[in-house]
């Protein structure tokens, strides 16, 4: 399947579930994986607890992060904020994509009729 007849709505919910996939959904490989380690540092160094605290023992990082009453708006601020953009990367990709094939096929139309 290439990439101008595939369908551009499921790179939404894979870029909401963790970022950069849709980009990768997409044929976009390089963007994608800039997008995840760029996640995956926001989550590591801003979220919930510090690296060093994350290596602990006594409560594994997932399980304070997934305590919603111990976890502050704060501590997933910045996750979130790159989650979102990256959404909206991903839309304006679709969104130049799909006017490039349209133009393309119009100017296509007029050059055959002609």
């Amino acid at each position: 399947m290439s990439e101008l007849s595939r369908p551009v709505w499921p790179a939404y919910p894979l870029s909401a579930l963790v970022a950069g996939l849709g980009h990768c959904y997409l044929g976009r490989w390089k963007r994608g994986g800039i997008w995840f380690v760029l996640y995956a540092l926001a989550l590591a160094f801003l979220s919930a607890r510090s690296l060093s605290g994350a290596l602990a023992l006594d409560e594994p990082f997932v399980v304070t992060a997934l305590q919603f009453d111990a976890v502050s708006y704060a501590d997933v601020a910045v996750p979130l904020a790159i989650l979102l953009v990256c959404l909206l990367d991903v839309y304006l990709i679709g969104l130049t994509d799909r006017t490039a094939a349209r133009t393309a096929g119009t100017n296509d139309h007029r050059s055959n009729s002609s």
